[in-house]
């Protein structure tokens, strides 16, 4: 229950290292080793990737290159030993236009697409006015109904296109069962998925071992001084997220809590990248459109 796990998630740093290696060991132990590491090169895998090589030195790293990575991440990845680099099959310019681009959230962007696109009137149903519980769980909420209208495609598949796909596909070759980074103090997603399973996922679709479920940012920052553990430069440049350049998921949080955003800084530190974003990607028309500004005086219409 939701007391249970708030106490869990407030358990100190030793405690929470503790109860990560176990599940680390249960999980090689349980697929005898044949396991390997979702190494992003962000902050939170990086850890992941510590923790997981202080027991089992020998567990190989797995680096999804999107060809749209910030070049401080590249460079670390390219730094750290025993790493696979591995790549989509559908380069980010055609996913965008096939399917959408990424923006809100994966959730209620895969609920705009499937209201857009799909031919089921049960589910176009559920994604307006929910599953008739009091919680109207699945709807898309009513302050993102006005994206429905926007004259772009949105959705959540660049993720699955562009980084599970990729991981699938090494799965089927290797037989090889993930450990992934994922907290879930980062998504409600996240929480609803940990509620379901717990830490390790033996019977969905896709096994994967998430030993760092219960950590948050505050946790990750301290084991990385703790422990001295060296990181991508990129977050000495101001980042607090670092997937995808063009990703636009939980902008509007950011602005709201700190009153800029990823793009306005990528104007500074990363110019011409900024530009095949804004510009050539079109993430500029979009941002426009949620009413979110991309550069400095720039004079949103509020």
């Amino acid at each position: 229950n939701m007391k249970q796990l708030k106490q869990l998630q407030a358990m100190p740093l030793d405690e929470k290292i503790k109860t990560s290696l176990e599940v680390i060991r249960c999980w090689y132990e349980a697929w005898d080793g044949e396991v390997y590491i979702s190494f992003s090169g962000g902050k939170d895998s990086t850890v992941l990737l510590h923790l997981i090589r202080s027991i089992y030195p020998d567990v190989p790293a797995v680096f999804c290159n999107t060809g749209l990575e910030y070049p401080e991440i590249i460079k670390f990845v390219k730094s750290i030993e025993n790493v696979k680099a591995i790549k989509p099959k559908m380069n980010f310019r055609k996913v965008l236009k096939h399917y959408g681009y990424p923006v809100i959230s994966k959730e209620n962007a895969d609920k705009i697409y499937e209201i857009r696109t799909t031919k089921s009137k049960k589910l176009l149903h559920k994604r307006l006015h929910g599953d008739g519980s009091r919680a109207s769980t699945g709807r898309l909420p009513f302050k993102w109904r006005y994206l429905l209208n926007a004259p772009f495609k949105i959705s959540g598949r660049c993720c699955d296109v562009m980084k599970k796909r990729p991981f699938q596909q090494y799965e089927k070759e290797t037989g090889k069962k993930m450990f992934l980074g994922n907290m879930i103090s980062d998504s409600r997603l996240r929480e609803q998925q940990y509620k379901r399973s717990g830490c390790n996922v033996f019977d969905a679709k896709r096994q994967g071992s998430k030993p760092m479920s219960l950590w948050n940012t505050e946790d990750v920052w301290e084991y990385i001084n703790k422990y001295a553990v060296k990181y991508s430069s990129i977050y000495d440049k101001g980042y607090k997220t670092t997937g995808c350049a063009f990703c636009m998921f939980g902008i509007h949080l950011e602005q709201k809590t700190t009153g800029t955003n990823r793009f306005i800084l990528m104007k500074k530190t990363h110019p011409k990248l900024w530009n095949y974003c804004i510009n050539t990607l079109g993430i500029g028309k979009i941002m426009n459109y949620i009413k979110i500004p991309y550069e400095d005086k720039q004079y949103t219409l509020f």
